[in-house]
């Protein structure tokens, strides 16, 4: 039991760090994530919303390349497998 109390005290203490850096991005001290609650909430939001607004326009570019070149490739893999006799692997084929 001692090993599990100490170990679950080290990752509340591990997690703390980790969450008081985020909130220092964020430049939240606790008196103004009380007096300001709804607000500090708003504002993760917005951050989070705009992150993905960004990537998200980065991925649909690059998707624009890299899924027509996928779909050939499956195409070409497909045309390869029937080619080869279906792809069924039974093995008994030279190599």
């Amino acid at each position: 039991m001692p090993q599990q109390l100490g170990g679950t005290i080290l990752k509340l203490i591990i997690f703390s760090l980790v969450a008081g850096m985020v909130m220092s991005f964020f430049d939240i001290t606790p008196q103004r994530l009380i007096e300001n609650f709804g607000e500090t909430v708003r504002e993760i939001f917005q951050f989070v919303v705009d992150a993905v607004e960004w990537g998200a326009r980065y991925v649909l570019l690059g998707a624009v390349i890299v899924v027509p070149i996928w779909l050939i490739k499956l195409l070409f893999d497909a045309l390869g497998r029937r080619g080869r006799g279906g792809g069924t692997g039974g093995g008994s084929g030279a190599a």
